[in-house]
C-alpha cells in the first residue's frame, strides 16, 4: 500500500474543503435539513458542476469522472467534517454502483449519465431495517433480510396485464433520501417462500401506488423517508435469466465493501471537525484565571480522543485502498482473496470509525459545558449524527463479529461470537462466548463441551 496520495487526490480535497468552508457552515446545515428536499439544491447543483461530485467513481463512459474508491472516500471525509446534508451518500455511494454492476447496457445508458451530471437523485430500499445486512456488513449474504417470502418483506410479482414488467407490494422503512429521490431501486422478493429469490427493481419517484414521507430522523442532515409499495409498476433492473438472484447479493455485498470505507472516512471527517472545535474553545475558555485546556485532565482526554481519531483515520484509508485493489478479475484466486480481505478491513474501519466518532462527539458537549447542550450550539448535531451512524450501519459489535466471521475466526455454527446460540447471550450448557458453561464459568468454551465430537480446551476469540 502508498501511504501517499496523488496530486489529484489532494487537489479534490482541497478544493471540496474551500468550497464546503465557504457554503456549509453550521447556520446553512440547519437551514438546508428544513427544506424539503432536505438539502441546499443550489449547494449540490454547484457540487455536481464544479467537481463531478455524483459521478466521482463512474466510469468516463457515462460521464463519470473515472476515479475509485479512495477519491470516493477522501471526498466523503471532508462531507462528514461538515455534516453536508446532501444526496450523495445515498445516489453515488448506494445507488450508482448498482446500476453500474445489474443494470443492462441500456439502462446504464439512460441513467447513469445523469446520475454523474446531478440531474437524477437515486436512492436504495431494502425491506426493513435491514441496511448493514444486505449490503454484507453485519449479517451473511443468505437473503433473510428480503424477507424471505414472508410478511414484512417486499413481493413482487410479474404484471399479469401481460407487458413484461413487475409489480410491487410492500413497505420499506428508513430509506435514506428516498423522500426526495427521482428513483428508487427497490430490493424485493419474487417466486414465493420456498423459491424465492431477491432481485432490485428501479421504480420512478412518480410510479403510480407509490407513497413516500419523510420520517423525523434523529440526524436530520440525513434525511429518512417510508416507501409504500401498492400494486406499484416496476421495471426490472439488469435481466431475468430466472437464476437464484446470487448475483444480486454478490453485488451488494461489493457495494457494501466500497460503502464502509466511504462510511468510516465520512465518521472520521466528522469526529476530527468536531475534536478540533473542542480543542479551539479549550484554549480560549477559561477558569480559575487560566484556559481550561491548560489542565492536565482536559489534555489526557483530548489527547485519547486525537489517537483514536488518527487510528480510525488510518484503517479507513486502508479499508479504501483495499476496497480499490479487490476490484481486479474476480475469476481471479486472488482478487476473491483480496475482496475477502476489503470486507474485513472495511467492516473493522467503519466500526473503529463509529467508536471514534461517538468518543469525539461526547467529549466535545462535556468539555464545551452549558453551552455545548444547548440547541444553538453545533455540538449536538456531531452527538445526532454518531448516534444515527451506528443505528443506520452498525452496531460496532456486529460489524466486528461479521468481519471475524469473514476472516474465518468462528469455524463453527457452535462458535459464534458473544455466546449462546446466534450470538446472543448463553444458557444452554455447552454456551459460546460470553456465555456460562457446564462448569459454571462466565466466558469462554467449558472445557468438557464435546457437542462436535471433539474433546479438550476450545480457544475462545475475542473481538
Amino acid at each position: 500500500m502508498d501511504a501517499a496520495f496523488t496530486e489529484e487526490q489532494d487537489e479534490i480535497r482541497r478544493t471540496l474543503r474551500e468550497l464546503l468552508r465557504e457554503r456549509c457552515g453550521p447556520e446553512e446545515v440547519k437551514a438546508a435539513v428544513h427544506t424539503a428536499p432536505g438539502y441546499d439544491e443550489a449547494l449540490w447543483r454547484r457540487l455536481a458542476r464544479t467537481l463531478g461530485l455524483p459521478g466521482l467513481a463512474l466510469p468516463t463512459a457515462y460521464g463519470g469522472v473515472g476515479c475509485g474508491v479512495t477519491e470516493l472516500a477522501l471526498a466523503c471525509e471532508e462531507t462528514g467534517r461538515v455534516l453536508l446534508p446532501s444526496p450523495f451518500l445515498a445516489t453515488a455511494v448506494f445507488a450508482a454502483p448498482l446500476i453500474a454492476a445489474l443494470g443492462t447496457e441500456a439502462q446504464r445508458a439512460e441513467l447513469l449519465p445523469r446520475i454523474a451530471e446531478g440531474t437524477l437523485t437515486a436512492a436504495l430500499a431494502v425491506p426493513g431495517r435491514a441496511l448493514p445486512e444486505a449490503l454484507g456488513l453485519t449479517g451473511a449474504r443468505d437473503g433473510a433480510w428480503a424477507g424471505g417470502g414472508r410478511a414484512g418483506g417486499v413481493q413482487a410479482r410479474p404484471d399479469t396485464g401481460g407487458g413484461a414488467g413487475w409489480r410491487l407490494y410492500g413497505q420499506v422503512e428508513q430509506v435514506l433520501g428516498g423522500h426526495s429521490a427521482e428513483l428508487l431501486l427497490v430490493a424485493a422478493r419474487a417466486g414465493g417462500y420456498t423459491r424465492g429469490r431477491t432481485l432490485l427493481f428501479r421504480v420512478p419517484a412518480g410510479a403510480d401506488g407509490l407513497v413516500r414521507t419523510r420520517l423525523t430522523a434523529l440526524d436530520a442532515t440525513r434525511p429518512q423517508a417510508r416507501i409504500q409499495l401498492r400494486d406499484v409498476p416496476a421495471e426490472l433492473l439488469g435481466v431475468d435469466d430466472g437464476g437464484s438472484g446470487d448475483e444480486v447479493a454478490e453485488a451488494l455485498s461489493e457495494v457494501g465493501t466500497a460503502a464502509a470505507a466511504v462510511l468510516a472516512a465520512e465518521a472520521v471527517g466528522a469526529a476530527d471537525a468536531v475534536l478540533a472545535r473542542t480543542v479551539g474553545y479549550v484554549r480560549t475558555r477559561e477558569q480559575f484565571g487560566r484556559p481550561i485546556g491548560s489542565f492536565q485532565a482536559v489534555k489526557h482526554r483530548l489527547a485519547d480522543v486525537y489517537v483514536a481519531v488518527q487510528a480510525a483515520r488510518s484503517a479507513a484509508y486502508y479499508a479504501a485502498w483495499a476496497a480499490a485493489q479487490s476490484g481486479v478479475d474476480a475469476t481471479d484466486a486472488t482478487a476473491a482473496a483480496a475482496a475477502v480481505e476489503a470486507g474485513v478491513a472495511g467492516g473493522l474501519a467503519l466500526a473503529q470509525a463509529l467508536d471514534a466518532q461517538r468518543r469525539a462527539a461526547a467529549d466535545a458537549v462535556q468539555l464545551h459545558g452549558g453551552i455545548g447542550f444547548t440547541w444553538e450550539h453545533e455540538a449536538h448535531l456531531y452527538v445526532k449524527r454518531a448516534a444515527s451512524d451506528e443505528l443506520l450501519f452498525g452496531p460496532v459489535h456486529r460489524l466486528r463479529a461479521r468481519a471475524a466471521e469473514r476472516d474465518g475466526l468462528f469455524a463453527g455454527p457452535d462458535r459464534v461470537p458473544y455466546g449462546g446460540h446466534g450470538g446472543h447471550g448463553g444458557h444452554d450448557e455447552c454456551d459460546g462466548i460470553g456465555g456460562r458453561g457446564k462448569d459454571g464459568k462466565n466466558g469462554g468454551y467449558s472445557g468438557n463441551d464435546d457437542r462436535d465430537g471433539r474433546d479438550g480446551l476450545r480457544k475462545a476469540v475475542t473481538v
